[in-house]
């Protein structure tokens, strides 16, 4: 794999990760009313649940290219036009970020682990995103593609959690700014939109 592959990967997973997203404000509440250990719990769950998605990836996708090139392109078409449907809903609904602390029950470092493993691995709209993200960055050309998908898939978990651990660490003076700054809350929006229409753009290139 490609140094420029893995820097263009890296740089469009941190902007995807720091966009506002039900799994980093999930890590937030967490460590707002609980504290940061039960933030980068929650975080830790949460990666870990990418490993199943991964792997589904990894095997279907690979039996995809090595049966049928028109589908594995078809399959990026599809990923394109997914993403940029992604971008118009980021565009078309306004960007409020509600971050009181208030009425969230508190749970074990082991049950926010499960909790958060459970809500990744259910979530089939997770899979979906990775099968419209992960297509842009395989080289057909260099073979093994499975080792390439789990090698973006293990960049992807360790690139979130530093930073949610992040997150959870400075959850106080993040929420405050967060509060305070509307103009913030704008440019993560446009950062989410451009970031959705680069890769759905580069899915697409030759």
């Amino acid at each position: 794999m490609e140094l420029q592959t893995v820097i263009s990967f890296l740089l469009a997973s941190i902007a995807l990760t720091i966009s506002p997203g039900p799994d980093n404000i999930y890590v937030l509440m967490q460590s707002i009313s609980h504290g940061k250990k039960y933030g980068i719990a929650t975080a830790f769950g949460l990666v870990l649940g990418i490993i199943i998605h991964t792997s589904l990836i990894a095997f279907g996708v690979s039996a995809i290219i090595q049966n049928s090139p028109k589908l594995f392109f078809a399959i990026k078409l599809v990923g394109a036009i997914y993403l940029l449907y992604l971008a118009y809903n980021v565009y078309k609904n306004s960007l409020e970020i509600d971050l009181n602390s208030g009425g969230i029950p508190k749970r074990t470092v082991g049950e926010l682990i499960k909790q958060g493993f459970i809500m990744n691995v259910l979530n089939p709209k997770v899979t979906i995103f990775f099968l419209a993200f992960f297509p842009a960055f395989i080289n057909t050309s260099a073979g093994n593609t499975k080792q390439q998908i789990f090698v973006l898939g293990f960049l992807f978990m360790l690139q979130a959690f530093i930073i949610f651990s992040t997150l959870s660490i400075v959850a106080d003076k993040t929420t405050s700014f967060l509060r305070e700054n509307k103009k913030f809350e704008t440019i993560l929006k446009w950062v989410q939109i451009i970031v959705f229409v680069g890769i759905a753009i580069f899915i697409l290139l030759p």
